[in-house]
């Protein structure tokens, strides 16, 4: 029997430490976490700022996604939804075509008035708008839970919910509530397990061991989700 392998489809959370972005292989990180207590190889499928519509995209536009990583996959765990419910200053295709602008100078300017204005925006409207609504990060979600059975059958698929934040940059958890229910909800409609973060992630936001973002995670709540994700996912021995 060959190496077992997780597919880990997520966003910077995959690969960000309390520090700063670290090498995807670093034990530390929660996917390795998973990885190592399963005796299974971790194949990452990640990028910043990745939504529920990116990692689709993601897995339907990246050969090595659906190509090479999926037909291997002995577990999949779906770690995207965290950004969908940021509260957001513009629409998100907004803030996604500012790499786009030309000359550089004007998008060094754009892109800073962009980062300047954000907290300020979000506080006047209360956090109404978020980076993606919540039904489409819901039918995303669904579409890459059908897509990995279509390919992989009966595989366990493991769904990490949207994990609580403190940060300067987003003020307003508005919307954090109903995302975490969303997921349980989705959960409960596709058969798909959900490990909630929030218990394992508050305390490295309260006692400072987190990233001073507010967004990226401790390293011991690295190893507790990795370590509840393992535990969710179960054994890789079946068929």
């Amino acid at each position: 029997m060959g190496k077992r392998h997780v597919l880990v489809i997520a966003d910077s959370l995959a690969f960000h430490g309390p520090e700063q972005i670290e090498v995807p292989t670093d034990p530390r990180l929660y996917p390795q976490v998973c990885g190592a207590v399963l005796g299974a190889g971790v194949d990452l499928l990640a990028r910043e700022g990745w939504t529920a519509r990116d990692a689709w995209w993601g897995l339907t536009k990246d050969p090595n996604a659906y190509g090479r990583y999926l037909p291997r996959a002995d577990a999949v765990i779906i770690g995207v939804g965290g950004m969908d419910q940021l509260p957001a200053s513009v629409p998100t295709w907004v803030r996604d075509s500012i790499p786009y602008v030309r000359a550089g100078s004007l998008r060094r300017a754009v892109r800073k008035a962009y980062r300047r204005v954000t907290p300020a925006i979000i506080i006047a409207t209360a956090g109404a708008m978020r980076q993606l609504p919540q039904q489409a990060t819901d039918r995303y979600l669904s579409r890459i839970i059908q897509a990995v059975r279509a390919v992989r059958g009966s595989i366990p698929i493991v769904l990490l919910a949207p994990t609580v934040y403190d940060s300067a940059y987003y003020p307003s958890n508005r919307h954090h509530g109903r995302a975490v229910q969303a997921a349980h909800a989705l959960g409960a409609a596709m058969q798909v397990p959900v490990v909630d973060p929030d218990p394992m992630v508050q305390p490295g936001l309260l006692n400072g061991s987190a990233n001073a973002d507010g967004l990226h995670w401790s390293w011991d709540a690295h190893t507790r989700v990795g370590q509840a994700l393992a535990e969710a996912i179960g054994s890789l021995s079946r068929p």
